[in-house]
């Protein structure tokens, strides 16, 4: 929680605006005179309440209670759900052995969803729904031009066993044979019901020519130990025109209207309330609000979501078949309904996606099926640091290749040092001939980056993670805290973890090798000093980054960055030490420059290029002479 305090200025002005006060009420407090009128009228005042109070209870006590004529005035076919022993606030329960549901019988929606076998950072069972936090209603036009909603009427519960299943009855009646459904449906061990609306005997009642607006209204509570980390990973995300899927944004208010959804995700990072039709509805109009205002200030709710659609008509009844999923956004589970839920979790777009849900995901439940959550982390880490160790074999190879040959290239450039055109042109020459080119360098180390990005995004969306402790650290799916702050430091928070201070410290000494290896094979050129500055600064601030933006983030992803520069590092010092032997690759880079070399399409074009640029060059030289 965030300490607040007053500044100086605050404290000055407050202490002007109380002496103000003060003037003001000196020069403006009442005579003797002016005193003795006032109490003389309000003693009048009084005397005039008393009799009129007494009028007034006089007149109460000959009123009869009102009655609802007006209601059922206005609610017309309708008003017979007011008779019914269940025009009342009371709940009907629908639980299997992983969800408990509370259906209320106002509005006949779930007014409480509880996860069984979850708790949150509080060690409280999970609610996906608490309190109400979710309604559904159905907006809807009578043949007698009323427009009703079914969240302010009262429907009439009955609830049956149909072998296994579950089935929970929610009728709007007009008669007996006459009423809007809400049906339930649910079945042993499963995070998915059945919910379907259906009408019976009211094609002469509903007026099928205006629409039915069925709304899903559901605040997102807060379930994560880090209020930042969790609203980050929370969003509606939704599938569209078959296999095409979406999200909201992130931040801040976001809306869209679209057609051929197929099913709708209301995602609070680690767990999911997900509608899905039978078939695809049209003209559906999403919502979202984020309602965190301030991330250091406790908060109950993360995110406000908003859904709206019509219902179709049939003969004059309305039909809808959807089902509803309230459990975790778990990509083993969500993948079971073969309706491509598991898109819904934010593995990464395009083939850093692919490589979470082919690769990443399935080895590390394999891993963890046998080995603790941690210690799969670190194995997957190394295994991962292994197949790319060629990368890294590449690269120094290169850096070395670039270092034996910066003499040669310092002294091209001090030859030509006036003529930067073919300081370049012999540059480039001799690194073609000896096989040393900065490219051959890059590019492997290109192969790397959907590999860190597709890490990036699987940590913190992991389900395996979550609440699994290492080490000293509680859960791996958020921040370790070795210390409580009494204050808050702006993007870095109210507390230390350590695994980012550990990785900072390990990417640190990383660049450190890397940036002098780097800098030790670049031959020297103007701007170089500064080159050099920048690349020392980088040193600090790429850790400092680290440090500031990973102590809010999952564990588990500090964990393994920690462990993969370790590797790196131990990688680094044994190609260096062992493996690449530099009068080896001496002798190889003379070979290589003995031999006559081929030039490729590539350096063809690019001689070309710089031959056509040193001839303008000459030309317009020779016209400013």
């Amino acid at each position: 929680m965030e300490e607040k305090k007053l500044d100086t200025n605050s404290l000055i002005g407050f202490l002007l605006i109380g002496a103000i006060l003060l003037y003001m009420l000196w020069q403006n407090q009442p005579t003797p005179e002016q005193l003795a009128a006032e109490q003389q009228a309000k003693q009048e005042q009084i005397d005039t309440s008393s009799s009129n109070q007494k009028s007034e209870n006089s007149t109460l006590e000959n009123t009869q209670p009102p009655s609802n004529t007006q209601q059922k005035s206005r609610l017309g076919d309708f008003a017979y759900s007011l008779e019914i022993p269940s025009a009342k606030d009371s709940f009907t329960l629908l639980e299997n052995d992983v969800l408990v549901l509370k259906i209320n019988n106002k509005g006949g929606g779930i007014s409480e969803a509880k996860l069984k076998t979850f708790v949150n950072y509080d060690s409280v069972p999970v609610y996906l729904i608490k309190d109400q936090t979710a309604r559904f209603n159905l907006n809807f036009s009578t043949s007698d031009n009323r427009t009703l909603n079914t969240s302010d009427l009262y429907f009439e519960p009955t609830l049956k066993n149909e072998g296994a299943k579950k089935v929970l009855s929610m009728k709007l009646k007009v008669s007996e044979d006459q009423y809007l459904e809400y049906l339930y449906t649910i079945t042993p061990d499963d995070y998915m019901l059945g919910f379907n609306i259906r009408s019976k005997g009211l094609s002469g009642v509903l007026d099928s020519n205006k629409n039915a607006n069925f709304e899903w209204d559901l605040k997102a509570l807060r379930q994560d130990q880090s209020i930042t980390f969790e609203n980050r990973y929370t969003r509606l995300s939704y599938e569209y025109e078959g296999d095409k899927t979406g999200k909201l944004s992130q931040a801040g208010e976001d809306d869209e209207t679209l057609d051929k959804v197929s099913w709708i995700s209301y995602r609070q990072h680690f767990f999911s309330s997900i509608l899905v039709p039978d078939s695809p509805l049209s003209k559906v109009e999403l919502k979202s609000y984020d309602l965190v205002e301030d991330e250091t200030v406790d908060t109950v709710f993360t995110k406000r979501y908003n859904t709206k659609f019509p219902l179709t008509y049939s003969s004059g009844e309305l039909v809808q078949n959807m089902s509803l999923y309230f459990g975790p956004t778990y990509n083993k589970v969500l993948k079971k309904y073969d309706k491509n839920l598991e898109s819904s979790i934010p593995f990464g777009w395009g083939i850093f996606g692919w490589i979470n849900k082919s690769v990443f995901s399935p080895l590390y439940a394999w891993l963890s099926s046998f080995l603790s959550y941690g210690i799969a982390i670190i194995v997957m880490t190394i295994m991962v640091k292994i197949l790319l160790s060629f990368v890294q074999y590449k690269q120094f190879l290169s850096q070395a290749k670039m270092k034996i040959l910066k003499p040669e290239l310092d002294a091209i450039r001090e030859k030509y040092k006036k003529d930067k055109m073919k300081a370049q042109q012999e540059t480039l020459a001799l690194q073609n001939k000896a096989g040393a080119s900065p490219l051959s360098g890059c590019l492997p180390g290109l192969l790397q980056i959907p590999v860190f990005y597709s890490l990036f995004m699987f940590f913190p969306i992991a389900f395996e993670l979550r609440q699994k402790p290492f080490l000293w650290v509680e859960d791996l799916s958020s921040y370790d805290t070795i210390a409580e702050l009494p204050f808050n430091i702006p993007f870095y928070g109210d507390h230390i973890s350590l695994f980012p201070i550990l990785a900072s410290i390990a990417i640190f000494f990383y660049m450190r090798m890397t940036t002098g290896q780097n800098m030790a094979s670049q031959p020297q050129q103007e701007g170089m000093p500064d080159m050099a500055k920048m690349m020392k600064y980088m040193i600090y601030f790429s850790p400092l980054l680290m440090l500031f933006f990973f102590n809010n983030y999952a564990s588990g992803l500090s964990l393994y960055y920690f462990v993969s520069n370790l590797i790196s590092i131990g990688i680094m010092l044994v190609i260096k030490n062992y493996i690449i032997d530099e009068e080896k690759v001496l002798a190889k880079i003379n070979v290589s420059k003995a031999k006559p070399k081929k030039q490729s399409r590539f350096q063809k074009k690019m001689a070309e290029i710089m031959e056509q640029a040193e001839k303008q060059k000459a030309a317009q030289e020779r016209r400013k002479r």
